[in-house]
């Protein structure tokens, strides 16, 4: 059986539209493949703690007495294995001061851990999840496109293909609406090609 995870990390609820495209990604994913298993996180509605010298600690060993940060480490090791069970992730990743929500940056310090989705060797770094379809939903409130103006400030699909990349994940599939706050008609019509984009996803 196909496992997909879907994972939203925008803060505007149904105003979002990242999470209506990562819905409708989902969406066309379900009806194209019989007995897709799906499970979803909402990094906002759940948020994960952001690292800190004793969840860092812990990983060298140093296990905490403090139960809430042993719930804390629970909460990371779960979203790992959530992760690596997973063959498709269905990532809803909105664009928040040029990079990614800090909701999703947490999310991220769980699931990049050396000898579980990458490792170290006399070659350099090996990704471990290549295995793994990875489709982002982005949004963006501009452009930042090549040649754009704004180009050098695209921090959000460049650190995606950075992290996923470096984790094995070479092949990802980018979704995006850009220029949804530069006015009504742009919202429109990059939510409408975004869209069009899903109904053009292949099967799992």
């Amino acid at each position: 059986m196909t496992k997909l995870l879907h994972i939203d990390s925008s803060v505007l609820g149904p105003h979002s539209v990242s999470r209506r495209l990562s819905a409708a990604i989902v969406d066309r994913l379900r009806h194209t493949t019989p007995g897709l298993e799906i499970a979803y996180r909402d990094l906002t509605a759940a948020p994960l703690a952001h690292l800190s010298g004793t969840h860092l600690a812990a990983a060298q060993g140093n296990l905490p007495s403090d139960p809430l940060l042993q719930q804390e480490l629970a909460a990371g090791q779960a979203v790992l294995e959530e992760f690596l069970a997973a063959d498709i992730l269905v990532l809803g990743a909105p664009m928040y001061n040029f990079s990614i929500p800090s909701q999703l940056k947490a999310w991220i310090d769980r699931i990049l851990i050396a000898g579980k989705t990458f490792r170290y060797t006399a070659q350099g770094p090996q990704g471990l999840a290549g295995n793994k379809r990875v489709i982002v939903a982005l949004s963006r409130g501009g452009y930042y496109g090549q040649g754009t103006p704004t180009a050098a400030l695209e921090h959000l699909e460049s650190y995606l293909r950075g992290i996923f990349g470096f984790i094995g994940v070479t092949a990802l599939e980018f979704i995006a609406a850009d220029g949804i706050q530069v006015g009504p008609e742009h919202r429109e019509k990059a939510l409408a090609n975004a869209l069009e984009a899903v109904s053009q996803l292949q099967a799992a």
